[in-house]
């Protein structure tokens, strides 16, 4: 195949997806595609997983970055798509260039959502007030990092999500004074039950941050440009220098409606991970596959996999992803040598079925916090509910039954069992022998024959 002949692939978003993609692509010397991908930021792609660890002090910038890809990848930081032009197979960008393309391949990811507060857009401007962020990209981690080095600053967490957990906790670590404010009934409320929740409070309490549940904020205050005060519903006004808004994501899927593409939550795409235009591929963040927008790490680098293969015309089908994700965060006197992984989404819900109280055992909060969970939050009725809990020990396990499937759960504290039921879990495999309760204690005992 000469240079003229090949296929040429353009990806937008130079996001962990797209960086996925031209890794698994072979080289156009090798017989893969003559490949150039359109990041609009300026950073060499980077993990965003660990951004909290960024925040946190533990890591630097330039630790999270990911393998930068093979020679043969024209890789155009900084240069941001404007327009597709499907007639005539175009990708024009804000500094004037066109881009043709064979095969185009949205990873443009997803935005932070903004909510609708009084004074978070003060009259005549268009940008956030000073000390106001959101917690989504590199630059903005590094712009809440230098906020936080200030001394005596005071920082408000709005939302208090997986996301808003993560920055509450890596402020903290900085020596913030935090206030985590969540509009709901506990932490983490589409991801875990309230036994659950009231462990993960308790642990992020001790790590000094003030958490406000059923806490609905009304609006900032305002003054010479920078915020001063966060407003809540009840009256209470603290003061806050930074207020972080970690309210959740929306995919962005601008470039795809404005070119006429399918579009409901995210980017329709089919089994081939394809769009309305069998010419275009959307993968990440911003794809909706079966009525479902995973907003994963795991479920993107998944179908980068696939895609490659596809656009390597092998044949291959994508049928969602079976994730299971895991989250540490750190106890209040973490030693040098301690680390967190922060994930996304976990699930679980409370249902019928047995339960176990383990026995007590002292230093719940000298050590991290542990936890991962799979698949559905909510039981059906019907389904088996195996539930063992310990909260001196911070520990906590739920796994939802279906017939011989697991279908869902949730590990808090020593994550032992994790191994086998993930096995269990991404393989769709029926359930061992053994009786579940079982598999939940004895994958990996501790000293004292506690879970």
């Amino acid at each position: 195949m000469t240079s003229q002949q090949r296929v040429r692939v353009v990806v937008i978003g130079g996001g962990m997806a797209a960086a996925r993609l031209a890794q698994r692509l072979r080289p156009a010397g090798a017989g893969g595609p003559a490949l150039t991908v359109l990041g609009a930021e300026p950073h060499a792609p980077y993990n965003r997983v660990l951004l909290a660890e960024v925040l946190a002090g533990r890591y630097a910038p330039e630790v999270i970055a990911l393998p930068a890809p093979h020679d043969g990848v024209r890789w155009l930081s900084g240069v941001r798509a404007v327009r597709i032009d499907r007639a005539a197979r175009t990708v024009l960008c804000d500094d004037g260039r066109a881009v043709p393309y064979d095969r185009l391949v949205l990873a443009t990811g997803s935005n932070p959502v903004l909510p609708p507060l009084r004074g978070l857009f003060p009259p005549g401007h268009d940008d956030l007030p000073d000390g106001v962020h959101p917690f989504r990209t590199l630059d903005d981690c590094t712009a809440l990092a230098a906020a936080a080095a200030r001394p005596g600053v005071r920082a408000v967490v709005i939302g208090g999500g997986l996301l808003g957990v993560s920055a509450a906790r890596a402020l903290a670590e900085r020596g913030v004074s935090v206030l985590l404010a969540q509009q709901g009934e506990h932490l983490m409320e589409r991801q875990l039950d309230a036994g659950a929740a009231a462990l993960l409070r308790a642990h992020i309490e001790a790590l000094g941050v003030e958490v406000h549940t059923e806490c609905r904020v009304r609006g900032l205050r305002v003054e010479d440009g920078s915020v001063r005060g966060v407003e809540l519903a009840d009256g209470y006004v603290p003061d806050a220098d930074v207020v972080v808004l970690a309210c959740g994501v929306r995919p962005r899927t601008g470039l795809a409606r404005a070119a006429g593409l399918a579009v409901d939550r995210g980017i329709v795409v089919d089994d081939e991970l394809r769009t309305a235009d069998p010419r275009i591929h959307a993968i990440g963040d911003c794809a909706q596959h079966d009525g479902v927008v995973y907003g994963l790490a795991g479920a993107a680098l998944e179908q980068a996999d696939l895609l490659a293969r596809v656009l390597s015309e092998e044949a291959a089908r994508y049928r969602g992803t079976r994730a299971l994700t895991r989250l540490t965060l750190t106890g209040p006197n973490p030693g040098p040598d301690s680390g967190a992984h922060p994930g996304a989404h976990l699930g679980a819900h409370p249902g019928p079925g047995s339960g176990a109280h383990l026995g007590p055992d002292s230093g719940a909060h000298d050590t991290p916090l542990d936890l991962a969970a799979f698949g559905t939050p909510s039981p059906r009725p019907g389904d088996d509910v195996i539930h063992l809990s310990d909260a001196t020990r911070s520990a906590y396990r739920k796994v939802i039954v279906r017939g011989d499937r697991l279908v869902g759960g949730i590990l808090l504290g020593d994550l032992g069992a994790v191994g086998t039921l993930a096995r269990t879990w991404e393989a769709d495999d029926p359930l061992p022998d053994a009786p579940l309760l079982h598999l939940l204690t004895t994958d990996r005992p501790t000293p004292d024959g506690g879970f």
